[in-house]
């Protein structure tokens, strides 16, 4: 099945140089893309180990979605009151990145935030949060102790963590993509022609830029992925709210910077990079994308102006 993309986020440009395989199925309230190069005769074996690594990400997905109330993350969060509860290795390795991606990023990146988002939707007050957490490994679980209520929505890391899981297990094709909604990882060797391209919010069809690995970057897999105000938003009272909470002040993020494309080691990375350039604003993100070293990034300000810092102009073609 051919594979589509949310308006703000990047698309991968067809090689002409292999045959590909490529499927396309819901998961965590949005859509995966997988897509493969296949050198000849492989085609068969690729839908195979597709639809394996598909059948992986729903059970992944399974436990840390919070679009159903059968999930793992679902249980947790119905638990918020009490002082500790008991999670599986998975959802507990992904709120332990989770936890290093919020110091990382001073605070920006808040898994906690799941009661401000909704406040938001419905147009209620701001929701600071007035509580804390941390993790303890329990053997093979993990223990998520509670300072407080806490609730998690785990939307955005979710489909980075995904994404970098997935492509683990699609090592052995000469070009690999996992879209996780919007969250891409990517692997290319050389001899694959290809681009990721930015889509520009502001016009439907436009791109802000394409992004092309240099030479030193080929046969690693990387994270690409954007982050905007452009999407997931609505109508409150006389204005526009969106989706970004800023942990600061409980409400959607007001800053300069429409929408950040970052380029990192990981997709959980540049998910996480990307969201904090938005809510921080541009010069404040800009410094974390250097303590960060992010390979690149592409950011749309609120007057138009697009900054491309340094780094990234060897990822432009």
């Amino acid at each position: 099945m051919s594979m589509t993309s949310t308006p703000d986020a990047p698309s991968v440009r067809r090689s002409r140089r292999f045959s590909e395989r490529s499927l396309r199925f819901a998961a965590m309230g949005g859509w995966v893309a997988l897509r493969v190069a296949t050198p000849p005769g492989t085609e068969m074996a690729a839908e195979r180990d597709l639809a394996r690594v598909a059948r992986r990400i729903e059970r992944w997905a399974e436990r840390i979605t919070r679009f159903t109330e059968r999930s793992e993350l679902a249980a947790l969060n119905r638990e918020r009151t009490l002082p500790a509860s008991t999670v599986g290795p998975s959802l507990g390795a992904l709120l332990a990145r989770s936890s290093q991606l919020s110091a990382a990023t001073a605070g920006l990146v808040d898994v906690t935030l799941l009661d401000a988002r909704l406040a938001a939707e419905q147009g209620g007050p701001a929701l600071l949060a007035n509580a804390g957490w941390r993790l303890a490994p329990n053997g093979r679980r993990w223990r998520v102790l509670r300072h407080g209520a806490v609730a998690f929505d785990l939307d955005g890391v979710g489909k980075g963590w995904i994404a970098d899981r997935a492509m683990g297990l699609l090592r052995r094709y000469p070009w690999a993509m996992v879209d996780a909604d919007g969250d891409v990882a990517v692997r290319v060797e050389s001899g694959c022609d290809w681009g990721v391209a930015i889509a520009d919010p502001r016009a439907g069809d436009g791109d802000l830029g394409v992004l092309v690995p240099p030479p030193g970057r080929r046969g690693m897999a990387f994270g690409i992925a954007t982050s905007g105000t452009s999407v997931h938003r609505w109508v409150v009272g006389t204005g526009w709210a969106h989706h970004l909470i800023d942990p600061r002040s409980g409400r959607p993020s007001d800053s300069d910077v429409v929408q950040a494309t970052v380029v990192a080691d990981g997709a959980l990375v540049a998910e996480a990079l990307a969201k904090a350039v938005v809510i921080a604003g541009a010069d404040a993100g800009l410094r974390l994308l250097a303590r960060a070293r992010a390979e690149a990034a592409v950011v749309l300000l609120s007057s138009g102006d697009i900054i491309v810092p340094a780094a990234a102009e060897a990822w432009l073609s």
